[in-house]
Parts: C-alpha cells; structure tokens; sequence
C-alpha cells in the first residue's frame, strides 16, 4: 500500500464485519492507527488482533454518551488524538410504512441519526486540537431517494445526509471536514438477513439485473472511497455526498 493515511488515528464504528470491517483493514493497510467499535465482541476482538498493532478494539454501543466519551479516551492513550471519524454502524429493520410502530421507529432512529450525532460532537474537541480531522458519515441511497418497506431506515440515512452538510459548515473554520458515503445494495449481513432469514445471493438476481452494473456491491466497493476521504487527497471535499451504487440511482430500468 502507499501510506495515503500515514499518521491517521480513526475511530471506525460497526467495524466487527461486513463495511466496517473492510475499512478497518484498508485504513490499517495505508499506515493508520485504527480503533475498531461493535456490540460483536468477539467478532470485533478478532479483526482487531488479526490486523495487529495497528488496531485496538472496543466494544461500544454507539448510543451510548459516555461510551463514546471512553473510547475518544482510550484511542487518545493508545494511538493519540482522533484524526478520522467513521460512523459506520447502523441497523436496517424493513416494514411497509402503513405497518411501523413508534417504538420501531424510534430505535433506527436512536441508533442511525442520534448514535451519528454523538459520535461526532465527542470528536470534535480532540480534532480541533490536533489541527482538524476528518469524519465520514455512512449514509446510504436511502438518504437520497426513498425506498420502500423502510421509512424509519430512510429517515435516519436522509437525517445524517442533512447533519452532514449542517456539520461540515459549522466545523469548517476547526479544520474539520465533514462528507457522507451512500452505498447501494452492499452484500452483507445487514441486508441477507429478513427477519432472521438468511437470504442466498441469488434471491438478489432480479434485482441486480436491473442495475447498470449488474452485480451487488461488497464492503471492498466502499472502503476505498471512505479512505479518500479520510485521507489529504479529500482536502477541498466537505458537507458532499458520495454515491456508490453500481447506478442504482441512476432510474430503473424496469419502467422503460
């Protein structure tokens, strides 16, 4: 790899599997320091020690304040300051608007808006003291165009999509860089399982011959484009939207 992070410390949310955890490797690759969160302990634990020196891991509940608070501190003893923020972790419930309930509702949002929010107000301090930072906010095509069977996932992704470019304005002058990421239809974990149904990947064969590029996308499509961000080659890039998604948005093709 070419050291394009050389002398990042990132904190990397969600990064015990699929997006995160191909972040977490990638960022390690190109010389940063990286400190992986997730409920998934175990899971966690070991792409930390397989990564190696380079990374810590912390189990984290993103919803959590002073969870956040103790893994600025713990990342700040181990590695120094955060450089790099990437709010990776969420969660994806499907249910027909006319079927979700309050509590439902609720909990995507405490978890994908909220749990976005605290990430970043508990990064600030560090970033602006190290000079400016960088932080990266996984929103998603459903942050851009609605969806369906996901109202709750959707207002969340279009509610970071708006903290985003809020965000970057008002930490601008810290030197604090703020962008969103918005996959397509990824292949992993979090869109396989329907109500504890793991999906096979040709239940998606429909639908992905309806894309320009005619496969779904895998967390190695995403990790790059966070890397860029995350990285001096992003410098002039706040408060944007970058869509990964094989043209997903681009229309679908079915209507022609």
């Amino acid at each position: 790899m070419s050291g394009r992070l050389d002398g990042k410390v990132a904190i990397i949310t969600g990064a015990a599997r699929g997006q995160g955890e191909a972040e977490a490797r990638l960022f390690a690759a190109e010389g940063a320091k990286v400190v992986l969160t997730d409920l998934l302990e175990e899971q966690g634990e070991a792409v930390a020690a397989d990564i190696g020196d380079a990374a810590l891991f912390v189990r984290h509940d993103i919803t959590d304040e002073a969870g956040w608070a103790d893994v600025v501190a713990r990342t700040t003893e181990r590695f120094g300051p955060p450089t790099v923020l990437v709010n990776n972790a969420g969660i994806l419930r499907f249910n027909r608007f006319q079927h979700e309930d309050v509590d439902s509702f609720r909990k995507v949002l405490e978890v994908n808006l909220v749990g976005v929010f605290l990430g970043m107000h508990a990064v600030i301090e560090p970033m602006r003291e190290a000079g400016g930072g960088s932080i990266v906010n996984i929103s998603s095509i459903a942050g851009i165009v609605g969806t369906p069977g996901t109202s709750a996932y959707s207002t969340s992704k279009f509610g970071v999509t708006g903290m985003t470019k809020s965000a970057a304005i008002d930490l601008g002058p810290y030197g604090i860089r703020v962008n969103s990421v918005h996959p397509g239809s990824i292949d992993t974990p979090m869109i396989r399982d329907i109500g504890g149904i793991e999906l096979p990947i040709d239940a998606f064969d429909a639908f992905v011959n309806r894309l320009p590029i005619k496969r779904l996308g895998t967390p190695a499509d995403i990790a790059p484009m966070v890397v860029f961000l995350a990285s001096d080659e992003s410098g002039y890039c706040t408060g944007a939207e970058f869509v990964i998604d094989g043209g997903e948005t681009c229309g679908d093709l079915g209507l022609m």
